[in-house]
This record gives C-alpha cells, sequence and structure tokens, in this order.
C-alpha cells in the first residue's frame, strides 16, 4: 500500500501513556541519511529511526508522584513503516505508516516522597513501552 515517505526534518510523535507512567513528551526529529531526496530533504532508511533520541522527558508512574527523567526513544517499527519495494543504499526506505513502539528509559526514578518515618522509594521500572507516529512535511512522494 503507498504512503508517503519520510525526509528529514520529519517528526517522530510520541504518545504521553507508556504503561502506567505518564510523559511529558516532545519530539523527535528524523535524519535522513540516504542520498536521495524528496524537497531537496535526505530521504530516511531503515536504522534512521534507531538515531531519534529525546532526553530530558519528565515522567510520573503512581504511586511515584514525585517526578523523575528519562529518554524516549523508537524500539521498533510497524511493517507498515518500512517499504517492501521501494530502497536507497539498499536499505528499505521508512514510510509514515500507523504506530511505532517506542521505549521509554528512566535515567532518573520518579519517586515516593519521604515522609518523617521513611525515605524516598524510588520507582523500580528501568524502562516502560509505550507508542508514537510520524508526521511528515512530504505530501507529494509515496512508496511502498
Amino acid at each position: 500500500m503507498l504512503d508517503f515517505i519520510l525526509i528529514t526534518g520529519d517528526q517522530a510523535m510520541f504518545n504521553p501513556t507508556f504503561a502506567k507512567a505518564i510523559v511529558v513528551v516532545r519530539p523527535g526529529v528524523l535524519s535522513g541519511t540516504s542520498k536521495a531526496t524528496v524537497n531537496k530533504k535526505k530521504i530516511c532508511v531503515v536504522g534512521d529511526e534507531k538515531k531519534v533520541m529525546v532526553p530530558g522527558c519528565s515522567y510520573t508512574s503512581p504511586p511515584f508522584l514525585t517526578p523523575g527523567i528519562g529518554i524516549l526513544s523508537i524500539q521498533s517499527l510497524a511493517i507498515n513503516q518500512r517499504a517492501r519495494k521501494v530502497k536507497s543504499i539498499r536499505k528499505a526506505v521508512l514510510l509514515k505508516g500507523t504506530a511505532f513502539v517506542a521505549r521509554f528509559k528512566v535515567i532518573m526514578p520518579a519517586e515516593i516522597p519521604p515522609t518523617p518515618v521513611s525515605p524516598a522509594i524510588p520507582d523500580p521500572m528501568r524502562f516502560y513501552p509505550g507508542t508514537g507516529y510520524f508526521t511528515t512535511t512530504n505530501t507529494t512522494t509515496k512508496g511502498t
């Protein structure tokens, strides 16, 4: 099925719910490594999504209500986000598709605040799974 090809500057938008964690999300920006271009911007190929990192995102995860900090990234693409026929530098080009699997890596854990009788309790989770989707400025060139 035809879908828009992703190019440099397109965005990875992350949904704020990561399992039981709520993340204050910001978009990640794609940077294409292909030699081919669309609208004078490099096309994104498989592997370019792995370079999308959004550091410094705060989160909470009940009962850990004192915010923590982590990094958003793309864990894996949906099958309809990799072109089956269109390639560049021998790699499948990336397509807008539906939803990718995202990952939130905890850098500084959220906490249950300390009380007079107990210390702060940190969130034991190191990763949270989530989802996201791509937005593109390419409105002309499609691939399959």
